[in-house]
């Protein structure tokens, strides 16, 4: 499909048949916590599926259970290697640069703030975190592999989140179209690839046309594995770049929403980064990576020293590759020190536990709105023999 503001307004009418199927009936039947049980324990490829799964779970999960059968293992293979080189610089172009960029879009920020949880974002981050780590993993698509199983239930998470919107009324579809429609679907595919390839380009990592090439294949492959429908999508870098800027100069602009979602990432992030002396580089790479004015929409802060030496990143960066370039062993313990740092940044915002992706049996209390606090627990009184202790004690 030619990429042109009329293709792309058609796909805002379209969701994601197989998976929206799915959703419906199970909670046609009443089924979706039955299956949230069943799935929990579901969470490699070659496992049988569990017993007592819901018929239409079974059909779904039997029709999604591999890649299709078009992937060029040689480019995943080229594209797993790229994250292994750069495993650090996309897990910081991901954090800093795609997330914000769904932020400066006020319906993708709406649509975020409304179906995640508001009181932990951390959530939100990890379960993304996650599912690249299993993507890039060696076994990905293998037996043992956790990639497909996570794919199966991210496709029906969507599905699910349209299922609400729509029943709820909460979404001006009138407006907006399908909530998760396909062109946001792959609005968020090149957020995953190309804009992250931006921004790498940007910090001053070393890019070659293979290694970039391989890495937009690998998030096609997933955009298929999604409910993505292939024939409306960039097929290429050059389509990618076409539509993604279409798409965000369609959409992007400041919102209320966009603004509280960047603010709880700076603060999520500002966890992350010890002590609290380089908290200030948090804003100040967001601001680097997506510019002026879209982190004037978002309300990111300014600090007057890391504004200006953040940009100085792409130096230190070169250094490093050179390293790496003239010395085996220097790039055998820079990547092995990039994929520790990767792995501590997710499991900082895991705290260590596996993120799963389960159909909500509702939007409401679990996603998008605040609880009050509970009363905070105070001791009883000291006791009476306590309180006045005698003379001379």
């Amino acid at each position: 499909m030619p990429v042109t503001p009329e293709a792309m307004a058609a796909l805002r009418l379209r969701g994601d048949d197989l998976a929206d199927a799915t959703v419906d009936a199970l909670f046609a039947t009443g089924e979706v916590g039955h299956y949230n049980t069943l799935m929990r324990s579901f969470e490699h490829t070659g496992e049988s599926l569990p017993e007592g799964l819901p018929q239409v779970a079974h059909d779904y999960l039997a029709a999604t259970a591999s890649a299709p059968d078009w992937v060029d293992w040689d480019r995943m293979e080229a594209a797993r290697m790229f994250f292994i080189d750069n495993n650090v610089h996309i897990s910081t172009a991901l954090s800093f640069a795609s997330m914000p960029a769904c932020y400066m879009l006020p319906h993708v920020a709406k649509l975020l703030a409304a179906t995640h949880a508001l009181d932990y974002p951390s959530n939100r981050m990890a379960a993304t975190g996650q599912f690249t780590v299993y993507l890039m993993r060696p076994d990905a698509f293998e037996a043992g592999g956790a990639f497909v199983p996570a794919a199966q239930k991210v496709r029906l998470l969507h599905a699910s989140i349209r299922h609400h919107l729509r029943r709820e009324g909460a979404w001006d579809e009138a407006t907006w179209g399908v909530p998760i429609c396909q062109e946001d679907m792959i609005g968020g595919q090149m957020m995953f690839s190309i804009q992250v390839l931006d921004a790498l380009h940007r910090l001053g990592v070393h890019l070659t046309g293979d290694g970039a090439d391989a890495y937009f294949y690998a998030w096609r492959v997933v955009g298929a594995m999604l409910g993505i429908d292939l024939a409306a999508a960039p097929a290429d870098l050059a389509e990618a770049r076409d539509f993604s800027d279409l798409y965000m100069a369609k959409f992007m602009g400041p919102s209320d929403e966009g603004v509280q979602l960047t603010k709880q990432l700076v603060e999520l992030y500002e966890d992350v980064v010890p002590g609290t002396l380089m908290d200030p580089v948090v804003p100040a790479l967001i601001r680097y990576l997506v510019g002026d004015t879209a982190a004037d929409w978002l309300q990111v802060p300014r600090s007057a020293v890391f504004d200006h030496l953040v940009p100085a990143a792409p130096l230190l960066l070169g250094v490093t590759e050179h390293l790496k370039e003239r010395s085996p062993l220097a790039a055998m313990v820079i990547d092995r020190l990039g994929a520790l740092t990767t792995r501590f940044e997710l499991s900082s915002l895991t705290r260590g536990r596996v993120m799963h992706y389960a159909i909500p049996d509702h939007l409401k209390d679990e996603y998008g709105v605040r609880k009050p606090k509970p009363e905070r627990w105070t001791p009883p009184p000291v006791s009476g023999l306590l309180a006045d202790p005698p003379a001379g004690t």
